[in-house]
């Protein structure tokens, strides 16, 4: 969910230039999404949300996307690394809360508002499946959803100016996107994400870092030398030893949500929002 928190001044908008360990291979840029910008440099494909300075929100298109992105990904094992980041003040403010009051207002039943909300469950899915070992570069504000996806990430680094919330229940809804509880839950702990969610504190890089949401923080302008000395070592790597240690990974990080009802979270967003229009 979007979060009214002032963003602060002085985050610029980051760039990322290709590192030595990658930088002999020629980039070219992928002209498909509009949504997100993908530019590959031999076999890391640079994600980038916001490039044409819209909101820094997951609205349909940014979620389409990125879901036709990793699908296509299935088809390239060539790409190993993918590093997700945005070119927006912030990395993202969360859902377009907006789009979802459109969607019931034209389709009162909720269909259209469930359909968009699994796209975000399809879309973290598929985030945490993809072969790729996946790097989320976080900067400005990473409120509601924003977590939720970067959560999805198999490495986190963060700006140390970076500020974290999670505003749902504050403003009445759920905690209902992209069935993130499960994921969260697992990667910072029961403890600590249900006094973050109840409360729904802002709080800073370190805190993140120390629960296990962020591996690394770093000054802004030392970010992406961060997200380089994980790309140096992996581009190294086995490719098939990558793949099936994340595997493996992926399914210990899983093993806690096998009673998971992540599945119904669209339709429980749904009747809560349903029930705020009726007021």
């Amino acid at each position: 969910m979007t979060d009214p928190t002032p963003s602060p001044t002085h985050a610029p908008t980051p760039t990322h230039a290709p590192s030595p360990a990658h930088a002999a291979a020629p980039a070219h840029v992928r002209t498909a999404p509009k949504a997100v910008r993908a530019e590959q440099n031999g076999p890391v494909l640079h994600v980038r949300l916001n490039p044409w300075g819209q909101d820094d929100t997951l609205d349909t298109a940014v979620l389409d996307d990125l879901i036709t992105l990793l699908d296509d990904l299935h088809e390239r094992p060539d790409i190993r690394i993918l590093t997700l980041s945005s070119l927006g003040r912030d990395f993202c403010l969360g859902a377009d809360r907006n789009e979802y009051q459109e969607a019931l207002a034209a389709d009162p039943s909720g269909v259209g508002l469930r359909r968009i909300a699994d796209k975000a469950h399809r879309l973290c899915q598929a985030l945490e499946n993809t072969h790729a070992v996946t790097i989320a570069r976080l900067h400005g504000r990473v409120i509601g959803a924003g977590l939720a996806l970067a959560s999805f990430c198999d490495l986190r680094a963060g700006a140390d100016t970076s500020r974290f919330r999670m505003p749902e229940v504050g403003i009445g809804l759920p905690p209902a996107w992209g069935g993130a509880m499960g994921r969260l839950v697992s990667e910072a702990g029961a403890s600590r994400i249900r006094e973050l969610m109840l409360t729904c504190d802002v709080f800073d890089a370190d805190t993140a870092h120390r629960i296990g949401l962020l591996h690394r923080t770093a000054p802004l302008d030392q970010l992406d030398k961060v997200i380089d000395s994980w790309i140096r070592p992996l581009v190294r790597r086995s490719p098939e030893a990558l793949v099936l240690t994340k595997r493996m990974l992926a399914g210990y990080a899983r093993a806690d949500r096998t009673a998971d009802v992540s599945v119904l979270d669209s339709h429980l967003l749904a009747a809560t929002l349903h029930q705020h229009a009726r007021g």
